[in-house]
């Protein structure tokens, strides 16, 4: 699913952060996924830019890396832009939740289990 290490694997967001930097400043673990760490807002904003992102690579048939990183960061500065004059708060700006999607997932099954 992660369509930015796909199409470029040295994305860095329109604010200047790569995948370590916002792990980093999400507290992750190694090899934890960002993804499963976002509220819904943030999660929103970032399968937005990644869907829209998606659609231009194939509409413009884009194929070579650095086009790809580049359509990345043009998308995501639109989005960005969007999210700041809708009045929204920027993703970077956003509480990570105190549990994964992971997390969550783990704890529902073994309450099913345990009640089953």
């Amino acid at each position: 699913m992660n369509i930015i290490r796909t199409f470029c694997p040295y994305y860095t967001s329109p604010n200047g952060e790569t995948a370590d930097d916002i792990a980093k400043r999400k507290g992750l673990r190694y090899r934890e996924d960002i993804l499963d760490n976002m509220g819904s807002e943030e999660l929103a904003a970032n399968l937005f830019r990644i869907t829209q992102t998606e659609s231009r690579l194939k509409r413009d048939k884009v194929d070579t890396e650095k086009k790809a990183c580049d359509t990345h960061n043009k998308i995501g500065k639109i989005v960005r832009k969007a999210i700041k004059e809708a009045g929204g708060t920027m993703p970077e700006e956003l509480p990570t939740p105190k549990k994964s999607l992971k997390q969550l997932e783990k704890e529902t099954f073994s309450m099913e289990m345990k009640n089953g």
